[in-house]
């Protein structure tokens, strides 16, 4: 589930869900409307006829290929308008290859997984902030409220080169996983996420993360993509 939230009249998130295929992406566009939008819409279009694959490294092959080529489409473009800006978009998709799972990312949206009741945050941002936490200049809990918060070090379309960090994952059975933007956990402390995560369904608990973060401030859009595993599968 996507929204605009209650300040931006364009939502320039953009989701993606293939069960069938194993495959869930979310994509923050930046750079304002008419290239923010276009970014992330890019990135959804480009992996949506992803086919299964047999051999899991030639799945992981062709969505790293499929975001390199966005990734140069928009950085080119950028070069070549008369307007110096960026036209980029963080990505986190999540790639299903029998009982593991792969979390591929750029930027700051996120992955966490709900399991026994215990939320996880699995991926790391591409942030300035981030930075300033690794290297000792901030406290973590400082990062949120931050004037650098949201500045990202990595996107696809930032740079002519895009590099991806990749994270392989055992599945367990109840694990329920988060894939979102930051406008979701910008205003859900990890506490609020967890409950709402746990939410019924994942219908529900998108709704539910929705309608929580709807219910504050909503300064940016709002992306939740919610998946279940048993073993039966996704």
């Amino acid at each position: 589930m996507t929204h605009a939230g209650k300040v931006r009249e364009v939502n320039e998130d953009a989701c993606l869900a293939l069960p069938r295929r194993g495959l869930w992406v979310v994509a923050d566009g930046m750079g304002g409307h008419d290239a923010g939008d276009v970014a992330s819409r890019m990135i959804v279009e480009s992996l949506s006829d992803v086919q299964p694959h047999e051999n899991p490294a030639d799945f992981l092959d062709e969505v790293e290929d499929r975001l390199l080529d966005v990734n140069l489409s928009l950085y080119q473009t950028a070069a070549a308008s008369p307007v110096v800006r960026t036209i980029g978009s963080t990505v986190v998709a999540l790639l299903v290859m029998g009982r593991h799972l792969v979390i591929v990312w750029a930027g700051d949206s996120r992955a966490y997984r709900l399991r026994d009741g215990s939320l996880e945050k699995l991926t790391i941002d591409h942030s300035q902030v981030e930075l300033m936490v690794q290297t000792g200049e901030l406290r973590p809990d400082e990062a949120e409220s931050h004037p650098l918060a949201n500045v990202i070090t990595r996107a696809v379309g930032g740079t002519e080169d895009l590099n991806l960090d990749v994270d392989l994952r055992e599945i367990r059975d109840g694990d329920r996983y988060l894939l979102c933007s930051d406008g979701l956990y910008k205003d859900l402390d990890e506490d609020t996420l967890a409950r709402n995560l746990a939410a019924g369904d994942p219908d529900a608990a998108c709704h539910a993360l929705l309608e929580t973060a709807l219910a504050g401030e909503a300064s940016d859009n709002i992306t939740a993509a919610v998946i279940d595993f048993s073993s039966d599968g996704a």
